[in-house]
């Protein structure tokens, strides 16, 4: 009896907890703790949800906010060019930019654990993080400019085309009118009349600058005429100062020298030769009766490189920027994800007969998929935010072509539109696509503490 007294008494004093006082599991009071949350709260209000909720409402009215106007600017998103433009340039955003950076960060964490000098290339690989984005944009706008003399992505690939390809030394070369040179096609031009052996035949051309012929030309020579064989001169029949006759080589035109000559007869060249340093050129007997072309091979435009902010490739150009600054985010938290990782099970697997191939594909990769996700999600919430690399890398003339939600939004708002509420109506669509991802991420941080 004393006993169950005893147990009877000592009931109550267990609701004496920290609850029953007002107090939280780590002896907190519920106002205290709410007033340390508090300056959170107004900050989260005033940031977050009060933006949200004016960007909402705006959304339904006009322009000038005085007219409701309900889902009408919803309905304008979907019936505008460029918007729609916008809305498929950030899907392919989403699809391509963080799959293809999370792959880059995968591989350079990988690699960098089997050299020596890991450390530096993981710092100079995350070095562009610490680089704006407005910076960035101003490097890679400079780096696809179209000039290979400025932009260096072009100064590569006409390095690399001409290294394959000769130029030509007279772009822009073309016979004077009222000549016998004619166009025949491929940029080539050729003779009316036929020539014929102890005859020498005169191709003058214009279009060169005396002061800009290549090289250290010679004065043009009148080729001598010689028994069983065609000759010629292809000169600048051009001087400085005026003067001489049109057609005729006079004293101070300059030879052109390197220029390829071919006897065509019925369609098929039957001889060439290649003008010498005074401009003069000999073709064998065999020419005789045949017209003479000067091939467009002589007078091509130097190759200027690729349209890398033209309208088919600007998107690709802009992502490809924005590989290179986010490719070193990717790389440190994979390599700090991958530092975790239980060596014992690669050696297992290496063990069991598995080649580095199989040992990253079956044992590396699965392993590394949480730190995998958080990267993927990560980027591809941010890349629904791009904004600063489109505006500044895109050119006038293609902004169109690159352009992306975050892009349009400025644009329709503050850009010259001034539509305020399709600009809303925009932001809240953004809203609405970082939600699931958002879910997706919060579900998946659930889990992870669950386990």
């Amino acid at each position: 009896m004393a006993a169950a007294q005893g147990v009877t008494a000592a009931a109550p004093a267990r609701k004496q907890g920290p609850r029953a006082n007002g107090k939280s599991v780590t002896r907190t009071r519920w106002w205290v703790a709410g007033l340390f949350l508090l300056p959170a709260l107004v900050l989260l209000g005033a940031l977050v949800v009060y933006p949200i909720g004016y960007s909402v409402w705006r959304s339904l009215f006009d322009t000038g906010g005085d007219t409701f106007v309900g889902l009408d600017n919803y309905g304008d998103i979907f019936r505008d060019d460029r918007t729609l433009k916008a809305v498929r340039n950030t899907a392919i955003w989403v699809a391509v930019a963080p799959a293809l950076v999370t792959a880059l960060g995968l591989v350079f964490a990988v690699l960098t654990e089997r050299v020596r000098w890991g450390t530096a290339f993981k710092l100079v690989v995350f070095m562009p993080m610490a680089i704006s984005m407005l910076a960035a944009g101003i490097i890679f706008r400079l780096v696809y400019e179209q000039d290979p003399d400025q932009g260096v992505a072009n100064a590569v690939v006409t390095s690399v085309h001409d290294t394959f390809a000769s130029a030509s030394q007279y772009p822009g070369a073309h016979p004077a009118a009222g000549g016998d040179l004619r166009k025949s096609g491929g940029g080539s031009f050729t003779t009316d009349a036929t020539v014929s052996a102890g005859t020498p035949a005169l191709l003058p051309l214009v279009g060169v600058p005396p002061n800009k012929v290549p090289g250290d030309p010679g004065p043009a020579k009148a080729a001598n005429a010689e028994p069983g064989k065609v000759t010629g001169t292809v000169w600048l029949d051009f001087k400085l100062g005026g003067g001489g006759t049109k057609g005729e080589v006079d004293a101070g035109e300059k030879a052109l020298t390197g220029v390829k000559v071919e006897a065509v007869r019925g369609g098929e060249v039957v001889a060439s030769a290649t003008s010498g340093a005074d401009g003069t050129f000999t073709l064998p007997a065999s020419a005789e009766g045949a017209a003479l072309r000067l091939p467009g091979s002589n007078f091509t435009e130097p190759y200027n490189g690729i349209d890398w902010l033209g309208p088919a490739l600007v998107t690709p150009a802009i992502i490809a920027s924005y590989i290179w600054m986010w490719a070193g985010f990717a790389m440190v938290l994979i390599a700090a994800g991958l530092a975790s990782v239980d060596r014992n099970l690669l050696e297992a697997a290496r063990v069991d007969g598995a080649n580095e191939w199989q040992v990253f594909r079956r044992v590396t990769v699965p392993l590394l998929a949480p730190v995998l996700v958080v990267v993927l999600v990560t980027l591809m919430i941010n890349v629904m935010k791009v904004f600063d690399l489109v505006y500044i890398i895109a050119p006038q003339a293609s902004q169109d072509d690159a352009n992306v939600l975050a892009l349009q939004l400025y644009l329709a708002s503050f850009g010259g539109g001034g539509d305020y509420g399709v600009g809303s109506a925009i932001g809240v669509l953004l809203l609405l696509l970082v939600v699931p991802v958002m879910i997706v991420n919060l579900r998946r941080l659930r889990k992870e503490r669950q386990r």
